[in-house]
């Protein structure tokens, strides 16, 4: 699965996509992360890459023609499933989306800045927007890499126990349940008796109960979206 991402400050993805599961995709081979610079695909000298909005207002304005060349010159090499822009008034992330995502083959993402991109960018290429939750960042460069990091971890082969990523929580509409590990008793705080017997369908049956029990007190909108 291969990632094209357009940002105007690449570097602050550079950590992100080097380290941990991310890193460990990328050199399995099983994902590909490849951040494009806008400011090479800008024809001016000064290789500015925003302007002043039209009818006024505060804050820059992200151009058409810089986006447009790096988009094209991606689309001419592979064809893509989805062109995605990072947006605060975008569809939030999900569970179901990053599993949606998660069995694409070439997506691109890209990251606004300033007040934003200009509308026609979003109306011509973008075929799907998302948003990490209701705020405002400086950029689109963080949402970008907490996209990638939930749809890569779902990618088989990435994580080195294949049902890990299948009991997340989320994945049935649930928070995951309470975990624990050694010691079993720490300055008498212990581990629930019931994971130190060894009976896997009662485990799981508790597992359930408390995976619900906390959903219930902290989530209760996942439950009713799961009707």
């Amino acid at each position: 699965m291969r990632f094209d991402i357009i940002s105007v400050l690449p570097g602050l993805l550079e950590s992100p996509f080097a380290h941990s599961i991310l890193q460990r995709a990328q050199k399995k081979g099983i994902s590909e992360i490849v951040v494009h610079n806008l400011r090479d695909y800008a024809t001016n000298k000064q290789k500015s890459v925003d302007d002043y909005p039209y009818g006024g207002g505060s804050g820059m304005v992200m151009t058409i023609p810089p986006f447009a060349a790096c988009i094209e010159k991606l689309k001419s090499e592979r064809e893509y499933d989805e062109i995605i822009f990072m947006s605060p008034d975008g569809e939030t992330l999900n569970q179901a989306i990053a599993n949606q995502l998660s069995i694409k083959k070439n997506i691109i993402i890209l990251c606004g800045h300033y007040k934003g991109i200009d509308q026609r960018i979003r109306d011509i290429y973008v075929t799907r927007e998302i948003s990490i939750g209701d705020y405002v960042l400086s950029g689109g460069e963080l949402p970008a890499a907490v996209l990638v990091d939930a749809v890569v971890r779902l990618i088989p082969g990435v994580l080195s126990d294949e049902t890990s990523a299948l009991s997340d929580s989320f994945q049935d509409d649930l928070l995951d349940a309470p975990v624990y590990t050694r010691p079993a008793d720490w300055n008498g705080h212990k581990v629930p008796e019931i994971l130190l017997g060894g009976n896997t369908p009662e485990i799981e049956k508790w597992r359930h109960e408390q995976a619900l029990e906390r959903t219930k007190a902290r989530r209760p909108d996942l439950l009713d979206r799961g009707e």
